[in-house]
């Protein structure tokens, strides 16, 4: 009965902290995203974001508006995320799907001009895969061994253009255009995996890729591929708490926009994440990130607070439980 308690706080434990999260807000993925649990777990989130900048946030090429624009969004995020074994490999498939208000104000040529946008955005579609480390968890004595040392994945994310938009301004919420990332998640363990001494340096360089959007208010809006590199420090302070320092850095994703060409993004965020385990399905995550060194009148502004609560579940948790209640 030991071992069986000992399976399902360490299952839990995974699935409301790594399973999900939010991945669109400063289009950082959170600490944790990556780690890996049994195969054909579950996990749904509702996750809130508070955003400020002159940027749009449902935007992940980050488009800076104005070098005066001032733009504030409420973006709630809900998805569903789910664990299985590929090529005896732990793989994730995930569907996200923001939604929220968004308004803006910027000052051309004397005059404010000011612009608000509420309803759904694009929704995301994930592939992760795991290439080096440690074999899928397909049983409880897997679950029991694993630590993932030093793990690789590969992933795929696509974008479908079928959110709110409108022609006539440059804010909104759906970005009239296909776009994605490729990438690949590492994990490296420090020290031993057990609940409340596990720590983590998580690394996931990426590449995003846009489609032209040929109805910006009325022009062709093309963007150069943007490299994004996430960072994060991990700990576990107690076997239910935990915390992130996270960093983000990108560059490129030059636009240019009918022939006028602007500047590429070269900007540079950090935040933290604390992330509290509830009970066995429950977790609940708080984090704030800003961008540093954003004083030049062409450089990404934005500040994020979020707060996500991620419902995981998988059924050999809920058997136990059962059993352990009988």
């Amino acid at each position: 009965m030991q071992s069986v308690s000992r399976f399902r706080w360490v299952i839990a434990a995974m699935l409301v902290a790594g399973t999900f999260g939010p991945q669109r807000a400063l289009a950082q993925t959170p600490a944790r995203f990556y780690w890996k649990t049994l195969s054909d777990a579950n996990a749904v989130p509702v996750i809130v974001n508070s955003i400020s900048g002159n940027s749009n946030p449902f935007d992940p090429a980050h488009l800076v508006v104005s070098s005066d624009a001032e733009v504030d969004a409420t973006l709630a995020l809900g998805g569903y995320a789910r664990t299985f074994t590929l090529f005896d490999r732990s793989a994730l498939g995930a569907v996200l799907v923001p939604m929220g208000r968004i308004s803006g104000e910027a000052t051309v040529a004397g005059r404010t001009v000011k612009q608000s946008a509420h309803g759904y955005g694009d929704p995301m579609f994930e592939f992760d895969l795991n290439v080096i480390g440690p074999r899928a968890q397909k049983n409880i004595p897997d679950s029991l061994r694993y630590e993932p040392g030093f793990s690789v994945d590969v992933l795929a994310d696509l974008a479908v253009p079928i959110g709110k938009y409108d022609n006539t301004q440059p804010l909104n919420l759906g970005q009239n255009r296909w776009y994605g990332r490729i990438g690949a998640p590492i994990i490296w363990q420090l020290g031993p995996w057990v609940p409340g001494r596990r720590t983590t340096l998580e690394f996931l360089p990426a590449v995003w890729l846009f489609g032209a959007n040929d109805d910006y208010v009325g022009k062709t809006l093309e963007t150069d591929p943007m490299f994004q590199l996430d960072a994060h420090a991990t700990r576990d302070f107690t076997e239910h708490f935990w915390g992130a320092l996270d960093t983000t850095w990108y560059t490129g994703g030059k636009a240019t926009i009918s022939g006028v060409t602007g500047e590429k993004l070269n900007n540079f965020g950090i935040g933290f994440t604390l992330g509290y385990s509830i009970n066995d399905n429950l977790g609940l995550t708080a984090g704030y990130k800003s961008t540093v060194h954003d004083l030049a009148p062409n450089d990404l502004r934005m500040d994020n607070f979020t707060v996500s609560l991620v419902y995981g579940w998988h059924p050999l948790i809920e058997g136990t439980k059962r059993l352990k209640g009988n």
